[in-house]
């Protein structure tokens, strides 16, 4: 009973949820990586994913596909986030419960509802139908933390600037855009980590004619080529990683302009 009565303790149960299912895993890649078939320490992985066309080529089409979902994402999502947040565009919240109710249904549900209104509309699967369902899956997950940042920002700071005769154009780009940085930022990371790396919403989208490189990663685990499997995602946490810290770079340098503003 005293061990309850201690609040660290509290903590054990998600320390311990972590360490299986968090940390364990990611020793499990670093340590596959390094490793041949046989568990000798070696680097063949890695030069075989650099000597490998089709692996870097997969990895480069990757990542401009997340730029470019990433890009369209923000053109869409910043002004729909400034119009939910803004009370005098939008006066009911009701409008802001169905831009966040697309995250509340499983991720492939809503690719399978893709594909079946392309086939509906008799679009062609491929490209343009990838960019699309990364869009219309990922584009929640931009609207929300822009949403949320520019309800919790500081009001005083828009209307001192109004007082002081900016125009609508100035108090946006001097006050409401620097002070909401900090939601693009992290809607940025929502959307570009989970679509370099997703593999599903491709292969429904292109019929498995467009590979990305988590398609890659899961074709080698799949084929038990764990170790060059582990060695790709290492390559991937490793960008994604490299993006956190740029990331978190650029919204505590957003963080301070919209202070000093």
């Amino acid at each position: 009973m005293r061990f309850f009565m201690r609040r660290q303790n509290w903590s054990l149960p998600y320390f311990i949820f972590m360490l299986i299912f968090v940390v364990l895993p990611l020793v499990l890649i670093f340590i596959y990586a390094f490793q041949d078939a046989d568990g000798n320490f070696t680097f063949d992985n890695f030069s075989k994913f650099i000597s490998s066309p089709e692996a870097a080529n997969t990895f480069v089409y990757s990542i401009g596909v997340a730029i470019i979902t990433t890009v369209v994402c923000i053109l869409l999502g910043y002004p729909a986030a400034y119009i939910l947040s803004n009370k005098e565009l939008c006066r009911s919240k009701v409008m802001v419960v169905l831009f966040i109710l697309p995250m509340w249904i499983n991720i492939l549900v809503r690719t399978l509802a893709t594909v079946a209104l392309f086939d509906f509309m008799r679009l062609p699967l491929g490209e343009g139908a990838l960019i699309f369902g990364m869009v219309y899956n990922f584009l929640p997950f931009m609207i929300y933390p822009i949403y949320n940042t520019m309800q919790k920002m500081d009001h005083s700071y828009i209307d001192a600037a109004q007082d002081l005769g900016a125009n609508p154009i100035n108090v946006f780009t001097k006050v409401v855009l620097p002070l909401s940085m900090p939601g693009v930022m992290s809607g940025i990371m929502m959307v570009f980590m989970p679509t370099i790396s997703t593999f599903a919403i491709a292969e429904l989208l292109t019929m498995n004619n467009i590979k990305l490189f988590g398609t890659t990663i899961q074709e080698n685990i799949n084929n038990g080529m764990w170790n060059y499997g582990a060695a790709l995602s290492l390559i991937m946490l490793v960008i994604i990683f490299a993006s956190e810290l740029f990331s978190d770079g650029e919204e505590e340098r957003a963080s301070n302009e919209g202070g000093i503003i």
